[in-house]
């Protein structure tokens, strides 16, 4: 058996199949998922999973180096947006439009997890890092200054 908390075999493998820039959306119940979209459906019910519920368990095994969400998230879903940045504390985090989210960035992803989140605004952009330390660590080895702030964290 798998000795992360992560138990769903496709999740799993769509962590393991990310590349360093990759995208992965983490949507609501009511997003428009492209046909040709590598598609994960968790919703059950509404709110069954929530969005954070099926987000922690990504945050533990995905090194999310961007973290990106509609602009107008701080405004009509503030509580959402304090438990991203609780969730992915090491992340940078951007805005775009919830239009370009729908429509541009949905076609972009790579992977398209659907939750039963009833949640305003509530799809995630996690945009695939790398882990720093071991990639950047070695003797010679200069990190550019992007990646040389997480290394004295």
């Amino acid at each position: 058996m798998n000795r992360n908390r992560l138990l769903n075999a496709e999740l799993s493998h769509a962590i393991a199949s990310m590349g360093h820039g990759d995208l992965m959306i983490v949507c609501d119940a009511g997003f428009p998922i492209p046909s040709s979209a590598w598609r994960i459906d968790l919703a059950i019910s509404p709110d069954v999973p929530d969005l954070e519920t099926v987000l922690a368990p990504i945050a533990a095994n995905l090194i999310a180096e961007r973290i990106g969400y509609a602009d107008t998230l701080p405004v009509h879903n503030a509580p959402l947006l304090a438990k991203l940045k609780r969730l992915f504390p090491d992340a940078d985090f951007e805005t775009t439009t919830h239009e370009t989210i729908l429509g541009e960035m949905a076609a972009k992803a790579k992977v398209i997890v659907r939750t039963g989140a009833f949640d305003p605004w509530g799809n995630i952009l996690l945009y695939s890092g790398v882990d720093v330390p071991a990639w950047f660590s070695k003797p010679g080895v200069v990190a550019p200054d992007y990646y040389a702030k997480k290394l004295k964290g």
